[in-house]
């Protein structure tokens, strides 16, 4: 039997991707207010969701943000992450959240997640107040990029205000 263009058998497609996506205001500063943090991540949630990828855990710091996704094969990683920022930012500015001029840095930390890491991952990125009570965002990142044997050099890392001091 010979196939013609209007019957064609198509295979389904199935895919299941998460990552880890973490990135700063430039310059690393504290910019990130307790007042209005609860409204970035439900305005970045809302980014993420437009683009037809599901957020499994946000959480924001002063000085950065941790976002657990289930990621969409359609867009990719890169683009999404300027979208995210872009936005953002221009929300951040709009809405005069920030009294100081607020950008996010260039640069980001994606890393993906086997589906059982998934808890792990989710409980890790919403305790991240409790977790920076003993360690730095500096120390915290180093540890990722080495957990996920991730080769870098330190003068590409994100400028940290940690290396300011003394």
């Amino acid at each position: 039997m010979q196939r013609t263009e209007t019957n064609k058998i198509m295979a389904n497609t199935y895919s299941q991707s998460y990552f880890h996506l973490v990135f700063a205001p430039k310059n690393r500063e504290a910019l990130i207010q307790k007042e209005w943090k609860d409204d970035l991540e439900k305005y970045i949630t809302g980014i993420i969701q437009n683009y037809k990828h599901k957020v499994l855990a946000i959480k924001s710091m002063p000085d950065h943000i941790h976002i657990l996704i289930g990621y969409n094969l359609n867009q990719l990683i890169p683009d999404l992450v300027e979208e995210i920022k872009t936005s953002s930012n221009a929300w951040i500015k709009n809405e005069k959240k920030s009294k100081f001029k607020f950008d996010w840095q260039k640069g980001y930390g994606a890393f993906t997640n086997s589906h059982s890491q998934i808890d792990d991952v989710a409980k890790y990125i919403m305790n991240q107040e409790k977790h920076h009570q003993k360690k730095t965002f500096r120390e915290e990142y180093l540890e990722i990029l080495k957990r996920y044997d991730i080769e870098f050099k330190d003068e590409y890392l994100f400028d940290f205000h940690e290396d300011d001091k003394g």
